[in-house]
């Protein structure tokens, strides 16, 4: 029996890849979580706040995270999507992240009134501090785990009295 690529490979045992859709839905919200930890606990511990300019709000904050967001499940989904992803892809997922990330930063921090100066004296702190490691971090690793799943060839956990051959 053949098979197309990227199609399902049918086993015996049921099992088959992860759907690309599925697998970038649940590394996307991998990351988000990974992101929203990371930030939040990096903070905490070096005592400093992501975006330590004063008057901006929290604008340019979500921004960069729906545009890291938005890069993440784009790249991933391009990766994915081909009969043979590779987890080498997650390093050029998470740079492309990581400056959606930035981009998104700085053009909403100008938007907020901040000077050109400013928004990018925020951006440039983010990209050299310990926050934009965390940023690349729950990238690389979110989109390894997604590519993972898209290659996995697994069945669903069964217990042994689920087998209808032991009967």
């Amino acid at each position: 029996m053949t098979t197309t690529p990227g199609a399902p490979d049918p086993s015996p045992s049921g099992g088959g890849p992860v759907r690309p859709g599925v697998a970038v839905v649940f590394a996307t919200v991998g990351y988000l979580a990974l992101l929203i930890f990371g930030l939040g606990m990096t903070s905490l511990i070096i005592d400093e706040a992501v975006i330590a300019q004063p008057g901006l709000g929290q604008a340019p904050g979500a921004v960069a995270v729906a545009a890291s967001l938005a890069a993440f499940a784009a790249g991933l989904f391009a990766v994915v999507r081909r009969a043979d992803p590779r987890p080498r892809s997650a390093p050029v997922i998470a740079a492309v992240t990581g400056l959606a990330y930035l981009v998104g930063l700085w053009v909403t921090a100008l938007g907020t009134g901040a000077g050109l100066g400013s928004a990018t004296g925020v951006a440039a702190r983010v990209a050299t501090s310990w926050f934009g490691l965390v940023v690349l971090v729950a990238a690389v690793l979110s989109a390894w785990a997604g590519i993972e799943l898209a290659r996995t060839r697994s069945a669903r956990p069964r217990w042994s009295w689920e087998d209808e051959d032991d009967v």
